[in-house]
């Protein structure tokens, strides 16, 4: 782990505010901005480095020869996507078969500049009965912020609101996406 803080924060000049509750065993993260394919490294560095389990989900293709035991050592978790299925019923199933599950998404969906968030994640959280932590990755003061975990209260339109309030000023690796 010497290495991989020696290489985030002095050669790369990262850092890190806040921190994950080691308490809460699952949970949504939700990573925004998401401009660019840099942000992978730089959470697989975070989580490094704070000691942290954290998951992702990737399409059940993924997790074949000769790929995918390494996406699993990086904490992936195989999904259907066959049509028909309920996506958010699939992933909150995860939730209750692990006794520990951080999943990270990015609620834009893509690299791309949007103007508004794709709702799964909320829906995730709701149905796995799981916070949500909101992080930001901001280039220009090049920072992850790790933001105190938020409860769905059902109401989807005032959540929403209230975790993009967690983004304003922040600047993704591409500014034009952000």
């Amino acid at each position: 782990m010497g290495f991989a803080k020696f290489l985030f924060f002095n050669v790369m000049g990262w850092r890190i505010q806040g921190n994950f509750d080691p308490a809460i065993k699952k949970a949504v993260i939700i990573v925004v901005p998401h401009t660019s394919w840099h942000d992978f490294y730089i959470g697989v560095f975070t989580r490094r480095i704070l000691n942290i389990q954290i998951n992702f989900i990737g399409k059940s293709e993924l997790f074949r020869w000769p790929f995918g035991a390494y996406f699993r050592w990086m904490g992936g978790v195989p999904l259907d996507r066959t049509s028909g299925q309920n996506k958010v019923e699939a992933i909150a199933e995860i939730f209750s078969d692990k006794e520990e599950f951080r999943l990270a998404l990015a609620p834009e969906g893509t690299r791309k500049k949007v103007l508004e968030w794709k709702t799964g994640y909320y829906y995730i959280a709701r149905a796995a009965n799981v916070p949500i932590i909101p992080v930001a990755f901001d280039y220009t003061t090049k920072s992850v912020i790790i933001h105190q975990p938020f409860y769905p209260t059902g109401n989807i339109e005032s959540d929403s609101e209230r975790l993009r309030q967690y983004y304003k000023g922040v600047i993704g690796k591409k500014k034009e996406f952000s």
